[in-house]
C-alpha cells in the first residue's frame, strides 16, 4: 500500500524537502506523503533508530527519504546537519519544522529548567532549522518553511511552557515572513489529533485524552493525515501569494465558548486518513 495523498501525484518530483521530528506521528505522516509525491524527504530528529525505521518504511513504498540524527537544540550540530543535507542532495525545497515535546504540569509547579527545556525545543530548535535552512540556501535559491504550533488560542492550562513557545513561533512565522521575503513561512496549528503522541502523557491523563472529541464541534478528533495535507498545501505551489499565515487544523475547537453549551450536534464529518500505515493510538483504542 501506498499513501493516499489528494494532491497530484509528482506534485514535489525533484525538490528536498527537511521534516524535523520524522520519527514518528505527525512528522512521519507528513514524510510519507510528500516522498509519495516525489519529493526526497531529509528526516531529522533525535532518534536514529525511529529515523531509519521510517526510511525503510518510505522506501518500501518507492519514496526516496535520508536520516539525519540531530538535537535540534543545539546550534553547532544544526548548522551541520543542513549543510550535510545540502552535500547530499544538492538543494532544500521546504523545511517542515514539527520537531517538539511538552509534558504536563500546573504553572506553579514548573521549573527552571524544564521551562527552558520546553522552550529551546519548540521555540529555540525551530527558529535554529529556519535559520540555517534560510542562510545555507533558501536566502539565494528561494523555499518555503512551515512551522507547526499548537492550538494556543485562549491559552494552554496545563502546558503554559509549552503555550508560550508555540505563540513564540507564531510570531517567529509572522516575522520572518516579512524579513526573509520572498522565502515563505507558514504556520499549522493542530488541534486534538489522534497521534502515536498521546500515548506519551502519563495514563492519569487516559480519560481526558478520551473525552476530548465531545468537546470538539467537529465531535471527533483529527488524524495526521489531516494535519499533513495542511502541510502539504502550504509547501505547494498553490500557497505561492500566503505567507506569515497561520493554519488551524482543530474541529473549531477554540471556538466552544461555555456560554454556548451545545458542542456539536449530529453527525461527525467524515475523517481523511490517507496514510496507510495510521494507527490508532493505544489511549484511544476501545474508547
Amino acid at each position: 500500500m501506498k499513501y493516499q495523498s489528494i494532491f497530484a501525484p509528482g506534485l514535489f518530483a525533484g525538490q528536498v524537502v527537511v521534516v524535523t521530528g520524522g520519527g514518528s506521528g505527525i512528522g512521519r505522516c507528513t514524510a510519507h506523503e510528500l516522498a509519495a509525491l516525489g519529493a526526497t524527504v531529509a528526516l531529522v530528529g533525535r532518534k536514529a533508530d525511529k529515523l531509519a525505521a521510517v526510511c525503510e518504511e518510505i522506501a518500501a513504498a518507492g519514496g526516496r527519504a535520508s536520516s539525519h540524527a540531530c538535537d535540534i537544540r543545539e546550534e553547532e550540530r544544526v548548522a551541520e546537519s543542513i549543510a550535510t543535507i545540502i552535500a547530499a542532495h544538492g538543494r532544500i525545497d521546504g523545511l517542515v519544522n514539527n520537531a517538539g515535546g511538552q509534558y504536563p504540569a500546573p504553572l506553579r509547579d514548573i521549573k527552571a529548567k524544564g521551562w527552558d527545556a520546553v522552550i529551546r525545543t519548540n521555540l529555540t530548535g525551530g527558529f535554529l532549522m529556519a535559520r540555517e535552512c534560510y542562510t545555507q540556501w533558501m536566502e539565494a535559491h528561494g523555499g518555503a518553511i512551515v512551522n507547526i504550533i499548537a492550538d494556543i488560542w485562549m491559552g494552554m492550562p496545563g502546558m503554559a511552557h509549552s503555550g508560550a513557545a508555540r505563540a513564540g513561533m507564531l510570531n517567529f512565522t509572522e516575522t520572518a515572513a516579512c524579513e526573509w521575503a520572498p522565502v515563505r513561512l507558514n504556520a499549522v496549528a493542530p488541534g486534538w489529533i489522534a497521534s502515536s503522541g498521546m500515548d506519551h502523557y502519563p495514563p492519569e491523563m487516559g480519560p481526558l485524552i478520551r473525552k476530548m472529541a465531545a468537546m470538539v464541534p467537529a465531535r471527533r478528533l483529527g488524524t495526521e493525515s489531516e494535519v499533513a495535507a495542511a502541510i502539504v498545501f502550504l509547501l505547494s505551489p498553490a500557497a505561492a501569494f500566503i505567507s506569515g499565515a497561520c493554519l488551524r487544523v482543530d474541529g473549531a475547537a477554540p471556538n466552544a465558548r461555555r456560554v454556548w453549551p451545545v458542542v456539536g450536534t449530529g453527525t461527525s464529518p467524515k475523517p481523511f486518513d490517507g496514510f496507510h500505515l495510521a494507527a490508532t493510538p493505544k489511549v484511544l483504542q476501545g474508547a
